[in-house]
């Protein structure tokens, strides 16, 4: 379970700032970007650099978490889920 001070509140993704793939690892495309992110040791959401491991909320209410260059979706932000 993941505590809400863990989980950083970044709004919604602004397309004019640089924010990593957002995936689902059943996603179609899942393993050409893992493979073009070659493993990065961060993931960008709004031009701001969250460390691999890192959970944010976003303001669509996905709980993500970067690994590796990537935010995978990891859940929802409900209060009762963090």
């Amino acid at each position: 379970m993941i505590t809400e001070s863990i989980a950083t509140q970044v709004g919604v993704a602004d397309p004019e700032l640089t924010t990593s793939p957002i995936m689902e690892e059943t996603d179609e495309e899942f393993e050409v970007l893992a493979q073009e992110v070659e493993d990065l040791p961060v993931c960008y959401f709004n031009n701001v650099g969250y460390p691999s491991g890192k959970y944010v909320c976003s303001g669509s209410g996905e709980l993500l978490q970067c690994r590796m260059g990537l935010w995978y979706q990891a859940g929802t932000c409900d209060p009762d889920n963090l």
